[in-house]
């Protein structure tokens, strides 16, 4: 049987989730229904991608019988209240990140899941692509010996973004750039809490992070550090160094289709979108629908690849990356 998927809110990532799907095989992955706050966006979104029910209230998308899964893509400082909303609904979730404003929250979200006994995951989606699985099978088979250092970097000029610069949309360049960095140290020095983290930036006058530098100290004297920014563009690639080789991912990290390892290019396209996208290789979206079903069909609650351990220690190092750097939000307080 597929997946039945519903879709919670009609905005631009949504729309390339959606499209993602169309790139896997119906038997497997269906959308049933889409819920927007204003059921005209609802609307229109279900005749772009044929869905059939539209929801003018997430209230109703928790209500539907048929759906398996929520696709849940509002921005996040509402994460915290809809995820609560279906969980306590008994639907399995799959939430964009980040997960919440912070790791309260974060812990809120996840104790609801347990109680429900539902699957809930957060949708760090370069996580599942073709390269980091790669990634993933290279240290595991210790390619490169032992790893010492992770460097990497995110910058796009996001000034015009609003959602980027006010507080009370979750502004900041680390909870929508910057933690694409985080994890893939973390995904590398596999799920490893840091001894240290220094953090030092410069934030904008509306309270927010706009650039920042980041130094992580973990066991045995390997290291990270990233930068990013919301200010200016940057290469946006990424590099592991181990005592036996390099791997480098040399463009888009955050949904990379390449990586060199030790000079050699290994390539890994996604699929041709059926509609235009709103962000870069938005068909590798797809990815984390499949791990969403297969952990589904195995009757598990969290994936191993994005566990809720990993969406924890994330929250925590974001929470003291903004505390360093200053950077405060209502739901801190």
């Amino acid at each position: 049987m597929a997946t039945r998927w519903g879709i919670c809110s009609a905005g631009r990532i949504s729309h390339d989730f959606a499209v993602a799907l169309k790139t896997l095989p119906a038997e497997a992955h269906q959308v049933v229904a889409v819920a927007a706050r204003k059921l005209e966006d609802a609307e229109e979104f279900a005749r772009k991608h044929s869905i059939s029910r539209a929801y003018g209230s997430y209230e109703e998308l928790a209500r539907d019988p048929d759906v398996d899964v929520v696709y849940n893509g509002v921005i996040h400082p509402h994460h915290l209240k809809t995820c609560l909303l279906f969980t306590n609904a008994k639907k399995n979730v799959l939430c964009e990140k980040p997960l919440a404003m912070n790791a309260r929250e974060v812990k809120e979200i996840l104790d609801s899941a347990k109680k429900n006994n539902v699957f809930l995951m957060e949708a760090v989606w370069t996580r599942f692509f073709p390269v980091s699985v790669e990634i993933r099978r290279l240290l595991a088979q210790r390619e490169l010996g032992e790893v010492k250092m992770v460097r990497s970097e995110f910058g796009r000029p996001l000034m015009h973004v609003p959602r980027l610069l006010q507080k009370e949309l979750g502004g900041g360049a680390l909870l929508s750039i910057g933690m694409y960095c985080l994890q893939l140290v973390l995904m590398v020095y596999d799920g490893e809490k840091p001894e240290s983290v220094q953090a030092t930036g410069v934030c904008l006058e509306t309270g927010v992070d706009e650039t920042v530098v980041v130094t992580l100290k973990f066991s045995k004297n390997r290291l990270a550090t990233f930068t990013y920014s919301s200010r200016v563009a940057l290469l946006n690639d990424a590099i592991i160094v181990g005592t036996n080789g390099t791997i480098h991912i040399p463009e888009k990290m955050w949904c990379p289709t390449s990586l060199v390892v030790n000079g050699e290019e290994r390539r890994f396209p996604v699929p041709e979108p059926s509609l235009p996208l709103n962000f870069p290789n938005g068909t590798g979206l797809r990815y984390e629908a499949e791990e969403v079903r297969l952990c589904l069909l195995k009757g598990l609650k969290e994936s191993t690849i994005m566990s809720h351990a990993d969406s924890l220690l994330l929250a925590e190092l974001e929470d003291e990356i903004r505390r360093q750097v200053g950077v405060v939000y209502t739901q801190d307080l």
